[in-house]
């Protein structure tokens, strides 16, 4: 378990302090995927280097299964991080040295006899899907590839704590979802608690059991992930859902909606949001049943699950064009079944 109690940090800079980090608290629970989201200047990075005892708190505690090591230093702090791996967004490799020779490196540091750590590079190899690649450089591998370096040499020295900071931002989309599918696997396989910073809300959909949401050095928001994306309280917490969810930024949609109203300029652009069970009922089919003089189009639709399977969420864009009456309450019937109706025609 992780429990960061009160936590501050305050650079001192030329022109004054400066506070980077504001009085967190957070508890990260054994085994779980614990996500820290925000936008750069946030604190994220901050935290995690207090996290790993590469930064000392201006006050406050970082323990540890029950053991602070805030307070630690030389050989004492030094073992602490043995325990405690890290990915970095732009992999960190050493060029001139193999995969085998990548990973076996934590192990040569800590003295590990030669033998076991090559047996123990090559067992890490295939677990992160490259033990056919051992000889090979760094500059012979994808993106994708490379990370997945990065994973197993951080896994090296048996962590109980794997970080993610930033990992998947220098990555393309599929490779991403490939590498935190790896992630999600190590999560199950080697019971770690793995903590992952990100400005990506796709990381924390697709990984995270928790998430906490960053600004300005504090914690505005947190809590399980189905419970954010369903139900956002900061607005900082709603871009963040709404990036990663919303699709009517898209160009298609956009031109689609653009010429409805310039088609039908009395028609209502309604976006709806469906939670949980409301997915898979047949709202749309009961309200074109109940008002027969409404004309209804579908522009475009989305579903997606948060990482722990607990919550589905999806979205709906349609166009209604009729009497307003009959407009207005058909939107009270999405309200009614509980379905979040938002009107757009002001975005386009």
């Amino acid at each position: 378990m992780i429990e960061l109690k009160n936590l501050t940090k305050t650079f001192q800079t030329a022109d004054g302090p400066v506070q980077a980090v504001a009085n967190v608290n957070l508890t990260v629970n054994k085994g779980e995927v614990f996500g820290i989201v925000g936008f750069s200047g946030a604190g994220k990075s901050t935290l995690v280097r207090m996290l790993n005892g590469l930064e000392t708190p201006t006050s406050g505690e970082v323990i540890i299964n029950g053991e602070r090591i805030d307070n630690l230093t030389g050989t004492a702090l030094r073992q602490k991080r043995r325990k405690i791996g890290m990915i970095f967004q732009h992999f960190n490799l050493l060029w001139s040295r193999t995969v085998l020779e990548n990973i076996m490196f934590p192990l040569e540091l800590t003295g590990t006899p030669k033998k076991e750590r090559v047996a123990k590079a090559k067992h890490l190899a295939e677990l992160v899907g490259l033990g056919e690649r051992i000889h090979a450089y760094p500059s012979q591998l994808s993106g994708g590839q490379k990370q997945r370096v990065g994973i197993a040499r951080a896994l090296a020295n048996d962590p109980d704590i794997l970080i993610s900071d930033e990992a998947t931002s220098a990555l393309d989309p599929q490779t991403t979802d490939e590498v935190l599918e790896l992630l999600e696997d190590i999560n199950k396989k080697l019971a770690l608690t793995i903590v992952i910073i990100t400005h990506e809300m796709h990381v924390i959909r697709r990984l995270a059991d928790s998430v906490a949401v960053m600004e300005a050095g504090k914690v505005i928001e947190e809590g399980p992930v189905a419970q954010v994306f369903t139900n956002p309280q900061q607005e900082l917490t709603k871009r963040f859902v709404n990036a990663e969810l919303d699709t009517s930024q898209t160009p298609d949609v956009q031109e689609i909606s653009k010429e409805l109203l310039r088609k039908y300029p009395d028609g209502l652009l309604v976006k709806l949001n469906f939670h949980g069970n409301q997915v898979g009922q047949p709202v749309v089919n009961r309200a074109i049943r109940k008002f027969p003089e409404i004309e209804l189009s579908i522009l475009e639709g989305s579903i997606h699950q948060v990482a722990d399977k607990t919550a589905t969420i999806g979205s709906l864009y349609i166009q209604l064009l009729g009497p307003k009456d009959q407009v207005a309450a058909c939107l009270e019937f999405f309200k009614e079944v509980r379905v979040e109706t938002v009107v757009i025609n002001d975005e386009f």
